[in-house]
């Protein structure tokens, strides 16, 4: 089987002519996964651990941490940085749910609620970009995991979906590759990122 030996499994689930609205595009992926060993319990502490992500996910997670948490419901805010010939550094706030169906299966919903592209990361200079300022490499994105413990392991499946600003004409260059191969490559890097982190 595919996934005992190690293999990632990642679909794109957008139609084949790309979901398109005025202005934007929308990108949708589904990336499966085995980590042999790991255990349900596992999974959620990782998922649950905010201050670890910059360890567990870097480079592409700077900073991460709990606003609020109430039982099963976490708001929780990140920085990240996405680098694909250019880079952009974005604050994201989320809303997320976790749940358990039994002891082996679980599952969590992930809905942004802010993202804001930062502008001079890092440096004295650095601010959020405003609404007419930004790019739109990210203007929203739900993440959606689901697992399973068997076969001496645990099944991981994540699906995202995001919405992005659609290529601004004479722009292809910079924001085309970012726009279109982002979503699939922070898919395989999160799904490739929790299962190298499971097994530690």
């Amino acid at each position: 089987m595919r996934l005992r030996r190690g293999e990632l499994i990642v679909e794109k689930l957008t139609p084949a002519k790309g979901a398109t609205m005025p202005g934007a595009m929308l990108h949708h992926w589904r990336g499966t996964a085995f980590a042999p060993g790991a255990k349900a319990a596992d999974f959620e502490r990782l998922m649950k651990n905010f201050n670890a992500y910059p360890q567990r996910f870097s480079p592409q997670v700077l900073r991460g941490k709990v606003i609020s948490a109430h039982g099963d419901r976490v708001e929780a805010e990140m920085r990240v940085r996405q680098k694909h010939v250019i880079t952009v550094v974005m604050d994201t706030d989320y809303d997320i749910t976790f749940g358990r169906l039994d002891a082996l299966h679980g599952y969590s919903l992930s809905r942004s609620t802010r993202i804001a592209e930062i502008d001079a990361a890092g440096t004295s200079r650095e601010r959020a970009l405003g609404s007419g300022e930004e790019h739109g490499f990210l203007w929203r994105l739900n993440t959606y995991w689901s697992y399973e413990e068997r076969d001496g392991g645990l099944y991981m499946q994540i699906e995202s979906v995001s919405l992005t600003r659609s290529i601004p004409t004479g722009l292809g260059w910079a924001v085309g590759p970012f726009v279109e191969s982002v979503p699939r490559e922070s898919l395989e890097f999160t799904l490739r990122s929790t299962c190298n982190a499971l097994r530690r």
